[in-house]
């Protein structure tokens, strides 16, 4: 579906000419016809103008039923805790006591704890 077409429909629906649509909504009634005749995409904060102005909701703009589309049957989605390495289980555990171990120690200690760790990720294993 062209947007322009779209809104074209709906304004001459509503019995609104271009210059009607330039009062309700700010726009330059020029700027009204280049969103029509798809010589320019207009932003959501525009479309939203637009909407108000012919008195739609928003998803009207974009579907041409009388009500909201039905959404589809989508699995749940993880939250970004849940896909997040230790979040969950026994490695949420170790990270939470290593958090807390590590909050008590002293800067000193936590840089040397620091180097040691880069010093491990970066020594390579003997076969």
């Amino acid at each position: 579906m062209i947007i322009g077409d779209r809104l074209r429909e709906l304004r001459e629906e509503k019995k609104l000419s271009q210059g009607d649509m330039e009062e309700r909504t700010g726009l330059f009634r020029c700027y009204v016809s280049r969103v029509e005749n798809g010589h320019t995409i207009p932003a959501i904060e525009t479309l939203e103008k637009m909407a108000r102005a012919l008195e739609v909701p928003m998803y009207q703009l974009f579907y041409d039923g009388e009500e909201p589309p039905k959404l589809p049957n989508l699995p749940k989605r993880k939250s970004s805790d849940e896909i997040a390495r230790g979040s969950v289980g026994k490695e949420a555990r170790y990270l939470s006591k290593l958090r807390r171990v590590l909050g008590r120690a002293n800067e000193q200690d936590r840089k040397l704890i620091m180097q040691l760790a880069q010093k491990m990720r970066t020594t390579k294993k003997p076969r």
